[in-house]
């Protein structure tokens, strides 16, 4: 830190009482410094330790950033700036990052803790398989037909969610249901 760096400020929580509950998929700077700043925020205040983040991914290059956050006991430094000046903060509200695998199947077995009550993604613009001739959802995207020939394996993002899913619901309490929005 040089003398025109902000100091940085700590997570005011126990972040070993911070338990998962969001798997979010694509761990890149916009997730990072939105949803994980918001949640950062609740928890400061005492709140949401039950809404901890696990990250994910599903493409062979997103185990280097598993790699990179498990190496920074997942935490993130956020600096805003704004008229006023710098400020900078240690974010603490990721817990993990769960394995990148071929098959997906740590990403569905995640997905299916009911402790997980929020599946969200912020993935490149080709991960969302948008037609650029309709403006919808490619459903014949060859990633996309290439899930639905193997749901046990999937490589998509929307093949890992429709195959947790479809499995029941392991851990936590049992009287806990999905819903699909």
């Amino acid at each position: 830190m040089n003398a025109t760096s902000p100091p940085v400020a700590l997570p005011a929580y126990d972040r070993a009482k911070v338990t998962p509950g969001i798997v979010h998929i694509g761990l890149g700077n916009f997730h990072r410094a939105h949803m994980a700043v918001y949640l950062d925020d609740l928890m400061n205040q005492g709140l949401a330790l039950d809404w901890g983040i696990l990250g994910a991914g599903v493409r062979p290059a997103d185990a280097a950033m598993r790699q990179a956050m498990l190496a920074q006991d997942c935490l993130s430094t956020v600096i805003e700036l704004d008229p006023a000046g710098k400020t900078a903060r240690r974010v603490g509200a990721m817990v993990g990052f769960i394995e990148v695998a071929p098959d997906n199947a740590p990403l569905i077995a995640a997905m299916t803790d009911t402790r997980i009550r929020i599946v969200s993604l912020t993935v490149t613009e080709g991960g969302y398989f948008i037609s650029a001739d309709t403006g919808a959802f490619d459903a014949t995207a060859p990633a996309i037909l290439a899930d639905a020939q193997t749901p046990d394996c999937p490589s998509t993002a929307f093949g890992a969610i429709v195959a947790a899913l479809q499995g029941p619901p392991r851990g936590g309490d049992p009287t806990l249901h999905r819903h699909v929005l």
